[in-house]
């Protein structure tokens, strides 16, 4: 009997930097569009932007003659701008650099009737370089962009499994184009202590909204030059001191003193023989644990839709 082929794409870091700090910054310049153009959510949730079928994409964005979307696509690997006015624009991803990128999104911003103006500093990153300045010939890589993106979508979709699971408040499976991660939280219910730790480029009034309450919060990013793997993560805030004594699983998972976060790196999934179901271990795991150590009220916030998922299929 044959064996499952495992689909999970391999991710060196060393290989996909030069691809990740391209995409980095050009998901930064999309996602300050919706950012600028949309009305304002709860913990910042008009920023992200959303795995789907080609790439990454905004989804619905707001102006003034309606809505307007703009993806990252990875099969054909170019920015498509439409308008539910009907109109539409593109260009390619290769051969751009971060300043050449940001002239072409803003110009055919402009073209199709979409006046918009952003922060042109980029956040979270080490020593910014404005968007417009930044001129760095990086050679963009289809083959890297493609396994990221497919990385995302299996990734996505065990995350949007795990989702199903919790009836509290809880947020979309979405993409922070700031920290370069695809990242879901869950919450208590309960408010938290006021946030009071700096985040580059990011107001603080900005942080202590999204920290308004307490959280868990489990994600995964693709590596960056201070930590080069590719990583799943999970935290809580407030940081309870016990959580980082607790036992997760698979073994492989471990607690990062200088994240503040359990770590279980990429690789361990990519070469697990049932990588869905050691993902789905780490997560439940991390969430059992915060849970515990924050005294969550589970009773009320967990739920277990099995019995529809069966009679979904029959």
């Amino acid at each position: 009997m044959a064996t499952k082929k495992n689909t999970w794409p391999e991710l060196p870091y060393d290989e996909l930097k030069d691809t990740l700090y391209l995409l980095h910054h050009w998901s930064q310049i999309i996602g300050k569009v919706r950012l600028k153009k949309s009305p304002w959510q709860n913990h910042s949730w008009h920023v992200p932007l959303y795995v789907e079928v080609q790439g990454l994409t905004t989804t619905l964005i707001p102006y003034e003659s309606g809505a307007f979307e703009i993806r990252m696509d990875f099969i054909h690997h170019e920015i498509r701008i439409k308008t539910t006015n009907g109109t539409q624009d593109r260009f390619p991803l290769a051969g751009q650099t971060v300043a050449s990128f940001y002239q072409q999104l803003m110009e055919k911003l402009k073209f199709l009737g979409i006046e918009v103006k952003i922060h042109a500093i980029p956040n979270e990153i080490p020593d910014p370089i404005p968007f417009d300045k930044n001129k760095k010939v990086i050679q963009y890589q289809a083959n890297a962009a493609l396994k990221i993106w497919k990385s995302l979508v299996l990734i996505s979709k065990e995350f949007n499994t795990f989702k199903s699971k919790f009836t509290g408040k809880h947020s979309p499976v979405h993409f922070f184009w700031g920290s370069f991660d695809l990242a879901y939280t869950r919450f208590s219910g309960r408010k938290a202590p006021k946030f009071e730790y700096e985040v580059p480029h990011i107001p603080l009034a900005v942080m202590q909204e999204s920290y308004s309450h307490e959280v868990f919060s489990v994600g995964f990013w693709p590596g960056n030059a201070s930590f080069p793997k590719p990583a799943f993560y999970a935290y809580i805030y407030p940081n309870l001191p016990d959580f980082k004594d607790e036992k997760l699983s698979p073994a492989e998972v471990y607690w990062s003193t200088d994240l503040g976060e359990f770590i279980l790196e990429y690789e361990v999934i990519q070469k697990a023989s049932n990588p869905q179901e050691q993902l789905q271990s780490f997560l439940q795991s991390a969430y059992e644990a915060a849970a515990k150590v924050a005294n969550w009220d589970r009773e009320s916030l967990d739920c277990d839709f099995t019995h529809l998922n069966q009679r979904n299929r029959s």
